[in-house]
């Protein structure tokens, strides 16, 4: 029997965090970090990142879309439009987050999607004046 290598989950998903949300974003977050939030962040970059993210059963796009409609359906704008402005990475569609947000409005609540159609347009929004499309 062949035992795996232990992976590193940090690296891992530090590599996958900054595919996802880009360089840029990450550096940024990385330079924000302090003694206080340190442990947080290695939290999320491990688990989230590495370990949830990197996972290879679904496309970075599927993971993007169905966070993008869990974020909006528990009311979490700010980091849904994190996630929306990242679909430029993901290959998630405007027609994808369309539909996810058809969805959360039965499943979650029309208050719930309205509000996150209004985040989903000013993101999109901001991907079109960075790319000029």
């Amino acid at each position: 029997m062949v035992e795996n290598a232990p992976i590193d989950r940090h690296s891992q998903g530090m590599k996958t965090r900054r595919s996802v949300l880009g360089e840029s974003y990450v550096d940024a977050a990385v330079a924000r970090t302090t003694a206080f939030d340190a442990p947080f962040q290695n939290l999320i970059t491990e688990a989230a990142w590495g370990h949830v993210w990197s996972r290879d059963t679904w496309s970075k796009r599927e993971r993007s879309i169905v966070t993008i409609a869990l974020l909006a359906g528990l009311g979490h704008f700010e980091e849904m439009a994190m996630h929306v402005r990242a679909t430029a990475r993901t290959g998630a569609t405007m027609d994808d987050i369309q539909e996810a947000l058809l969805h959360v409005a039965i499943y979650a609540g029309v208050p719930a999607a309205n509000h996150a159609m209004k985040v989903a347009k000013q993101a999109f929004a901001e991907i079109e004046g960075e790319t000029g499309k």
